[in-house]
């Protein structure tokens, strides 16, 4: 029996009238990376959510927008308040220490007769004065540069909010405080600094944009802020 030749897979055969077919293998389109945008919303994906909140954390004191954006918008933070209560206590402390006498006797004893001492509560209410007139100043730019950002109370009150939460950079007055040095007063500008870039960064997450408008409000904050202090020593209150 004469032996017939041998085909190649992808050849036809010589009785058959189709073209050669080639291997059929099933497309199974690659799985999105956390830096690929998703074609269902065009927006990319949340890479800090499988981070380690020490490299959240990290990443928030380097200012980096998409850690803000985590923060503010896919974590359950409720500290607000608390946090914006304890700042204003830090910076109240701080000024206390300074209208201190560098002679008075600093036993440690005297540490319980801090809160009796009515500057100590002065300088909180001047404090928390100072800022209701930053956050009012920053709301008011805002609301007349961009109207339709601001349009609900749900708006104001994420904004206010993503400003408090912002603000942690006070909490480093006190260790500026405690390991006081030659070099303190430069600290405390970098710390004043490193509060403003941080609330730049959560209005630009919050409310999407640009840096000028966010410069802009920044700095209407700051005038007003200045503007009650100025007020405050025309009428002879050490600040």
């Amino acid at each position: 029996m004469p032996q017939l030749p041998a085909l190649h897979p992808h050849t036809p055969h010589p009785n058959s009238s189709q073209s050669p077919c080639p291997t059929l293998q099933p497309h199974i389109p690659p799985p999105p990376t956390h830096s690929e945008p998703l074609k269902s919303c065009q927006k990319p994906v949340d890479k800090y959510i499988e981070y380690d909140p020490v490299i959240i954390l990290i990443n928030a004191i380097l200012c980096k927008t998409q850690a803000y954006r985590h923060i503010l918008f896919n974590t359950q933070i409720n500290i607000h308040g608390k946090l914006c209560i304890f700042c204003l206590l830090c910076e109240a402390y701080l000024r206390w220490l300074q209208l201190q006498d560098s002679s008075q006797n600093t036993d440690p004893d005297d540490l319980i007769r801090y809160a009796k001492e009515w500057d100590f509560y002065r300088m909180f209410g001047i404090a928390s004065l100072e800022q209701t007139a930053y956050l009012v100043g920053i709301f008011t730019a805002l609301w007349l540069a961009r109207p339709e950002s601001l349009k609900t109370k749900s708006d104001f009150i994420f904004l206010l909010k993503a400003l408090l939460l912002s603000s942690y950079g006070k909490l480093l007055l006190i260790p500026a405080v405690i390991w006081e040095h030659d070099y303190t007063p430069l600290c405390l500008k970098l710390i004043k600094v490193f509060v403003l870039t941080s609330n730049s960064q959560g209005i630009r997450v919050t409310l999407n944009l640009s840096q000028t408008l966010t410069l802009l409000a920044i700095l209407s904050g700051l005038i007003l802020e200045n503007g009650i202090v100025y007020f405050f020593q025309r009428m002879g209150w050490n600040v």
